[in-house]
């Protein structure tokens, strides 16, 4: 949202959900800085990511947010010399 940063954008939405629903909001922030996890969770959020994003991180946050383990896997390494048809192809696959 352009008028809005992500921790206006959340008060907005818990503010719409009521307290009949909630929905997960996760922060992904290039910004590290000390107090930046807290200030998201004040703000409503439910869990904070910095970047550069890990596999090993981005598993243990969704696996927190979804209340059980999460694998996430990286998609196979293709050859440089794999046609770039099969390769568009074995992509898109990966990401479904």
């Amino acid at each position: 949202m352009p008028e809005l940063d992500g921790y206006a954008t959340t008060g907005e939405i818990r503010r719409r959900e009521g307290s009949g629903r909630h929905t997960t909001i996760i922060a992904m922030t290039a910004y590290a800085l000390e107090g930046a996890r807290e200030h998201c969770l004040e703000a409503g959020m439910d869990d904070y990511i910095a970047k550069p994003v890990t596999l090993e991180s981005l598993s243990a946050v969704l696996g927190g947010a979804l209340r059980q383990p999460v694998s996430v896997q990286s998609p196979p390494l293709l050859d440089p010399s794999t046609p770039a048809t099969l390769r568009a192809k074995a992509n898109r696959s990966a990401h479904r």
